[in-house]
């Protein structure tokens, strides 16, 4: 039994707070999406009777969910320990589907449970989950489609400096159309990484199958260290196709809400699998694909808003890895008094602090005006559940 399914959670407040978007470091495009100049992030605060609080990043934009699904149970469930109150909220969002973003939400809300009960415990999160190590092993990740050789560059030369093992790079430029461009690409950074680290490619699920392996055929497959996402997530016939075609490792994970689909991706070739941690749909469901991963020996990644989902890697084994959108994420650095921090390894090394590894800097968002909207939910202003609203 897991530590938290007896926690009692007496959630009286809510809030949740966007933050202003920061700048990135370079515009980034990828196959299907971009640029994109600024990127933002808001978080939920949940409060208990005791004045203990647990924070996670939230999607803003889905509130009417939350007030219908999920407020309505976590703010009137104060007797009920967790296994019992993740179980109503799991359930609530039935019609809503367990596939698209109310079962993130719903995850969203678990790790900020997490993090709450963490808190009150006084252990930082991963140790609360049982996790022996600090260090988490990171890879590189960026090359947008819209990246000129002197931006390839740079990126590359700062994720070699840190001493990562993989570096990660987008392809299907133009919408796929592009295929002689992205393997000019894919050669000139393997020129530039030579054996100091290796090359993984990303094509956000562009391409067909037969696209898919003309862009194999013109890169080759030496020193590809995974193709990730090259047709369509939903598209099981063509993954499983070019899973039986590819001798470098397919991966898939980033689309999905469920731990209960990767077992088929799994059957259907898969090699790597990618969940990321506040897409599904409960810290369990994640651990769910850790472990399989393990048992099945596949490669195992994660990201997201990499500061926060960081613990989540200590408590997977010694080769599962962290990606660090590094374009992305440095520019959320400015929100934060506390982070994981860069070891010269290819590492990052988790602070001691209690709960998720992070601690956002709201003094100083609040001083320098960066809560663009600020929403708050208490007991009082919410009704109890009722299951028909949902019908």
């Amino acid at each position: 039994m897991a530590q938290i399914d007896n926690e009692i959670f007496d959630i009286t407040n809510i809030r949740i707070r966007v933050l202003e978007p920061v700048k990135n470091v370079l515009p980034f495009q990828d196959a299907t999406m971009g640029p994109f100049h600024t990127f933002g992030m808001a978080i939920i605060t949940l409060e208990d009777a005791d004045g203990n609080i647990g924070e996670a990043p939230v999607f803003s934009t889905y509130i009417n969910v939350l007030e219908t699904c999920l407020f309505p149970i976590l703010l009137h469930s104060a007797n009920k320990p967790h296994k019992e109150l993740f179980h109503s909220m799991y359930w609530s969002i039935r019609n809503e589907g367990f596939r698209g973003q109310a079962a993130s939400l719903l995850g969203q809300i678990d790790m900020a449970l997490y993090d709450l009960a963490a808190r009150r415990s006084k252990v930082p999160l991963h140790k609360y989950l049982g996790a022996e190590k600090d260090l988490v092993k990171v890879y590189g990740s960026g090359g947008g489609t819209n990246y000129n050789c002197k931006d390839l560059e740079a990126e590359v030369s700062f994720f070699l400096d840190k001493g990562v093992e993989y570096y990660k790079m987008k392809v299907g430029r133009s919408f796929g159309k592009q295929i002689d461009v992205d393997a000019e690409r894919v050669k000139f950074v393997q020129q530039l990484i030579g054996n100091k680290c290796k090359l993984a490619i990303d094509a956000n699920q562009i391409w067909t199958c037969d696209e898919a392996l003309t862009f194999m055929d013109k890169v080759g497959t030496e020193n590809i260290a995974w193709l990730e996402e090259p047709v369509h997530s939903a598209a099981y016939d063509q993954i499983q196709k070019l899973c039986a075609k590819v001798p470098v490792p397919v991966s898939y994970g980033e689309s999905e809400r469920s731990a209960k689909t990767f077992p088929i991706l799994s059957q259907l070739g898969v090699k790597h699998f990618q969940p990321v941690p506040t897409q599904m749909s409960g810290i369990k469901e994640w651990m769910d694909v850790r472990d399989l991963a393990a048992e099945k020996g596949l490669m195992f990644s994660s990201g997201g808003y990499s500061f926060f989902t960081a613990f989540l890697l200590a408590t997977a084994n010694d080769n599962a890895m962290l990606e660090n959108l590094r374009c992305i994420m440095e520019g959320l650095e400015e929100y934060l008094l506390v982070m994981p921090e860069w070891e010269q390894n290819g590492c990052m090394r988790l602070p001691d602090i209690e709960g998720l590894p992070v601690r956002v800097d709201w003094e100083y968002c609040t001083r320098k005006n960066k809560i663009i909207k600020c929403f708050a939910w208490s007991r009082q202003t919410v009704k109890p559940y009722s299951a028909f609203v949902t019908l």
